[in-house]
């Protein structure tokens, strides 16, 4: 993929998620906004947050987001579905004059779509956003009538994170997964971790017949419209720059790397995220 050329930096956009999954957010992005200073942070080594109580993800969306903005990000783009669902809205309150973007299903769009008759839209998301009330308001608001078929996926998000989405493991965990999707036909998957894109290969090869056509929802493209409109309101960043990319890891940073290349964002300089607590632990 050719960029384009590195111009003098109009805004700076701060985006985080608990891992390597906001990369394909970060990717449309950046595709959507070239001219743009991109600060990703990826919370790893405290990892995965969709299957953390509300306390959890909110203190760590906080710190990370306080991260950012000390770097000078002049709005903040979260990532991550559970954390959108769980923590955007104490953001906004903490910091009411910067601008957030959030991300979540595409459930309206895949419904808007969806034929009489057809099989149910599947939606593969993480216990955390099942469970948020965020979340059922959307069900409620655009599903009343129940035509969705809501796959909890625990242990997914970290064994794409971890392991890879590529890995033996992680297609097994996928394939069991996928199970009722395959029963009932399933031919739209709402893809509702921004971990579970990475695995799209593995998803569809878990939906047998159906999965070579099955039509995979990831918003990410809609988040970059969005940010792109709310960028054009903000004044031109402070100490302008020319427009590229930082990253900051608590975890490893080889996966993330590799998974930065696998979504044409090329070679990251990836710079240590300043640990403040223990990690949690993660499967091996």
């Amino acid at each position: 993929m050719t960029h384009a050329p590195l111009l003098a930096a109009t805004h700076r956009i701060g985006v985080f998620d608990s891992g390597v999954g906001g990369l394909t957010v970060l990717a449309a992005l950046r595709r959507r906004q070239p001219d743009a200073e991109l600060l990703y942070a990826a919370d790893s080594a405290y990892a995965p947050y969709g299957e953390r109580d509300a306390a959890y993800v909110r203190d760590r969306s906080e710190r990370v987001t306080r991260f950012l903005l000390a770097q000078g990000a002049q709005m903040i783009v979260v990532a991550c579905n559970t954390a959108t669902a769980l923590a955007i809205a104490p953001l906004r309150r903490l910091w009411p004059h910067t601008p957030f973007v959030g991300i979540e299903p595409a459930i309206k769009p895949a419904l808007a779509a969806a034929v009489p008759g057809a099989p149910p839209v599947a939606v593969l998301a993480t216990p955390g956003t099942l469970a948020s009330a965020k979340f059922r308001a959307l069900i409620d608001a655009h599903d009343p009538t129940g035509r969705l078929l809501l796959q909890p996926c625990p242990g997914l998000a970290e064994a794409i994170e971890t392991r890879g989405p590529h890995d033996a493991r992680t297609s097994a965990l996928v394939h069991r997964l996928c199970a009722p999707l395959r029963a009932a036909g399933c031919t739209t998957v709402v893809l509702g971790c921004t971990h579970y894109p990475l695995a799209a290969l593995e998803i569809r090869a878990a939906l047998g017949a159906t999965g070579a056509a099955a039509v995979l929802l990831d918003p990410a493209q809609a988040v970059a419209e969005q940010t792109a409109r709310l960028a054009s309101r903000l004044p031109a960043a402070d100490n302008a720059s020319l427009a590229t990319l930082r990253a900051w890891s608590n975890g490893p940073p080889a996966l993330l790397q590799r998974i930065a290349h696998a979504c044409e964002l090329g070679p990251l300089d990836i710079q240590a995220l300043p640990a403040d607590a223990p990690p949690r632990a993660v499967i091996a």
